[in-house]
């Protein structure tokens, strides 16, 4: 009972200062920092609907993002694969803005991480992961994990990321 209620005060703490980081850094509120970095490291060229997954909006949500990205001159629409979709991709500026609210959020997250040595902050890393894939069901539970994340850090590359690792086991 202690662990769980331990993890729920530290994910809303953890939150709050990643929510924080993320709309300083981006200049922006709500969903629009995920989206910049979801379309910088994993997600550029998605349609709006997809887009909508990864940041959990509401599909007129998701168009309101967009028109605001593209207002702010972060982000730009494109004729999508199939001819009738649009895609969404980062203009110059958008790539900036998503670059600083990566490296936001990992200040952030070192600041928290600050009173653990390296030996718990790797058991701590272990524990997490388990979690993490513990919970990803699939691709669509990945991108939405792993919305803010910056890739390089958690090995996505080298196969060591557990969440992009239980995605690949879920489906086969």
């Amino acid at each position: 009972m202690q662990a769980a209620n331990l993890l729920g005060a530290l994910a809303l703490a953890v939150g709050e200062r990643i929510e924080a980081a993320g709309e300083t850094a981006a200049g922006k509120r709500a969903a629009a920092p995920a989206a910049l970095v979801a379309l910088h490291e994993y997600a550029g060229g998605c349609t709006i609907d997809a887009l909508r997954a990864i940041v959990a909006l509401t599909p007129s949500g998701a168009v309101r993002l967009v028109d605001r990205l593209e207002a702010a001159g972060l982000a730009r629409r494109e004729p999508g694969a199939d001819g009738r979709r649009r895609s969404v991709v980062l203009t110059a500026a958008g790539r900036a803005a998503a670059e600083r609210v990566r490296d936001a959020r990992a200040a952030a997250l070192e600041e928290l991480l600050a009173p653990l040595d390296d030996d718990d902050r790797a058991e701590l890393g272990r524990l997490a992961g388990a979690v993490l894939g513990g919970i990803t069901r699939g691709r669509d539970d990945a991108w939405r994990i792993c919305r803010l994340c910056d890739p390089d850090a958690c090995g996505h590359h080298e196969g060591r990321c557990p969440v992009t690792i239980a995605a690949h086991g879920s489906e086969g």
